[in-house]
This record gives structure tokens, sequence and C-alpha cells, in this order.
């Protein structure tokens, strides 16, 4: 049985780890509401961005002259898979299942004899898909240094993945990352963002037909590069408030762990303090009966 200083020293330490776990719990508290704010605020322009390429590319797909990002390369022999997790940890299943989607998604795609590659953006995904997947890790980028997401980043990453395209590097891409539901709830996501996935319909399920000037297939030239960059800063503050509401989450269960920790620990403590009291009260009673 641990002697009761190692007992004081365990219940110290124990105290200290909660104070550090409550601590980061609001910090991620006080960084979580921008970081939902700047996610739902981007939403709307994403989305907007879709149906208005949507609407357009309705009318061009199939034409000779539509562009490869909406066409494709007439193969699906070879995936990239985007993905995006944190640079931190400490914030529960956030980057686990994110990197659990992208793999069982490669191990599917496998299976039928399609060519995986990965590019990760985000440390915690780069380590766990690089123990199985290392040589089919084509590139990583890192955030760390990044104080603010903006639109800059977003854009470094799309020429980066639209250079390997037009190098004919792969024919499907698919963007993983974490959407924000709410602080207890973060839902994986898998998006296809090459060639873009035009819904039935259009995007708005309604077969109305407009007249563009220039053509749809130079607008789309245009638009679809920079659509590549919206959905993909769209995911990453996705990906930031769902950090932050995951993180927030799991500081509080860690921080609620240690207070029971702390309240068992005390208890043995007690009894077994209580427990050397009476023994050595039994010792000094039957000192004086024998005398």
């Amino acid at each position: 049985m641990a002697s009761l200083k190692d007992m004081r020293v365990r219940i110290a330490s124990t105290k200290a780890t909660q104070k550090i776990t409550k601590a980061m719990q609001m910090v991620a508290a006080s960084k979580l509401r921008r970081a939902q704010t700047a996610a739902e605020a981007a939403r709307p322009y994403a989305d907007k961005m879709s149906a208005v390429i949507s609407n357009i590319a309705s009318a061009a797909v199939g034409s000779p002259g539509a562009p490869v990002l909406l066409a494709g390369t007439g193969r699906d022999q070879v995936h990239l898979l985007l993905v995006c997790t944190g640079e931190r940890g400490l914030s529960g299943a956030f980057n686990s299942s994110i990197v659990r989607l992208a793999r069982e998604r490669a191990l599917a795609l496998a299976a039928q004899g399609k060519e995986v590659k990965f590019f990760c953006v985000g440390r915690k995904g780069y380590e766990q898909l690089r123990r199985q997947f290392d040589k089919q890790i084509v590139e990583h980028m890192d955030l760390r240094s990044v104080r603010q997401l903006g639109f800059v980043n977003a854009e470094e990453i799309a020429k980066k993945v639209l250079a390997r395209f037009d190098n004919g590097e792969f024919d499907v891409c698919t963007l993983f990352y974490s959407q924000f539901k709410s602080v207890i709830a973060q839902v994986p996501t898998a998006q296809q963002i090459i060639p873009l996935v035009i819904e039935e319909g259009g995007a708005n399920g309604s077969a109305t037909s407009y007249e563009y000037e220039p053509e749809e297939d130079e607008i789309l030239t245009r638009l679809l590069p920079r659509n590549l960059a919206v959905q993909i800063f769209r995911a990453l503050l996705e990906n930031n408030a769902s950090f932050y509401g995951a993180q927030m989450s799991a500081m509080d269960n860690a921080t609620r762990n240690a207070g029971e920790m702390i309240r068992k620990q005390t208890l043995v403590y007690n009894r077994t303090r209580q427990a050397q009291i009476t023994k050595e009260l039994i010792e000094i009673i039957s000192g004086a009966e024998a005398v």
C-alpha cells in the first residue's frame, strides 16, 4: 500500500492536472465562438458558389469545350485524398475520426484496384496516416505557424492540388474534413471536389435555362479553380471550429474525471490516515496497560 506521503503527492499532481485541463477548456471556449462565427459565415458563400457553378455547369456538362475540372480526365484510376486535420491533439476523437474516414475510403478504393495518394493538411492527420500509408503521401502542409486562417491559405492548397492535377498525377480528388454541428457533435465529411459533382436538375432542382455572356465554358474555366479554393477554405474553417468544440468537450470531461479521481484519492487517503492513527492509539494503549 502506498504511504501517506505518496498519496499526498498523487492528489497534488491530480489537482495540478485538473487546473491545466480547466484552463485549456476555458481557452478553447473563448476561441470557439470566433471560430464558429467564421465557419457559419463561410457556409452561405460556399453554398452559393456551388449553386451558381452547378447552374452554369448543368448546361455545359457533356459539351466538347467543358473544363477538365468539370468533365474530369475520363478515367477513375488514381484518387487523391485531401485530408485536413488539426495541428494539435487533446481534442478527443476529432483528428482520428477524420483519419478513420479517409483510411476506410483508401482501403475501399485499393480493394477495387485503384491507386490512392494522400495530400495531408495538418500535423496530426499526417502522423497517423504515415504509419500505414507513408509511401502514398505525396504532400504534407503544416499550418502551425498560421495564427488566423485566411483565404490565402486555402488558395495555396488549391494551387498545389491544381498543379498536380494539371500534371496528370490523379483523376479524382476528395476532400476530408469535420463539419461543425455543435460543441458535442462534429461530423467527419468526404466531399469530391475534382471533378465537380453536379446535382441532378441543377443546384436548385429546377430546369430553368439562362443565357450567359461570356459562354458557360469560359465562365467555368475561371470559376472552378476559385470554387476549389472556396470549398477548401470552408473545410479549414469547419475544422477549426470542430477542433475547438471537440477540445472544449474533451477538456471538460478530463476536468470532471480529475475531480472524481481527486475525490476517490482523498477518500482513500483519509481512510488510510484514520487507520494509521487508530493503530498508533492501540499501540499506545496497549503499552500503557502493559506498564
